[in-house]
């Protein structure tokens, strides 16, 4: 099973089918993927359900559907135990960034933290989940794919906001301050921290 998020509302990929209550099923190979993401964007559906027979191709075929970009990104923490997060969007979120050729999904991950936020000295302590949700540029819907990473650091220096990403504030939150952060902030950086 996979969870694929259209704001905050989810997309179950499944090959599990159950009697509709709160949710809609639908076929993965028919379904018409621009349709639903209308309806969850709408309110008028809160979760749908994609169904595949075969538990290994369905994260395969749903890929296929749309356009996919492949980011990296980091749960990053200080020597206190502290969470480094971004503010952007009016929203808390946790730095994250496109994948650039002939990197490597670490690198990507690495160099998007400190571009993001002026952290250096970044190690890749292991890695996470990776998290699939929907947007829309330029008029088309698109899959991002983010390979998480949780990251150390000892950086005791300035943070700076990357502001042409829309990056507004850079913070450390202790745990009371992240668990509050977490509710201004994305389903799939709920699933994370």
């Amino acid at each position: 099973m996979y969870k694929v998020f259209v704001g905050d509302k989810p997309m179950i990929l499944t090959s599990i089918v159950e009697q509709e209550t709160n949710f809609k099923n639908y076929l993965l190979n028919t379904v018409n993927l621009v349709k639903v993401i209308r309806k969850l964007n709408s309110g008028a559906l809160q979760e749908a359900r994609l169904i595949h027979k075969n538990p290994d191709k369905l994260l395969k075929k749903f890929l296929k559907k749309l356009p996919n970009v492949v980011a990296g990104g980091g749960k990053v923490y200080n020597a206190d135990g502290d969470i480094l997060f971004i503010y952007r969007n009016d929203k808390w979120d946790l730095p994250k960034g496109k994948a650039e050729r002939n990197e490597s999904i670490e690198e990507t991950a690495i160099r998007e933290v400190t571009e993001e936020t002026g952290v250096a000295g970044l190690k890749i302590t292991k890695p996470l989940d990776t998290t699939y949700h929907i947007f829309k540029r330029n008029g088309r819907y698109k899959i991002k794919i983010t390979h998480w990473f949780e990251m150390k650091t000892s950086f005791t220096g300035n943070l700076y906001a990357q502001e042409e990403e829309g990056i507004t504030k850079v913070s450390w939150l202790n745990h009371e301050e992240a668990h509050k952060a977490l509710n201004n902030s994305y389903a799939n950086i709920k699933l994370l921290v």
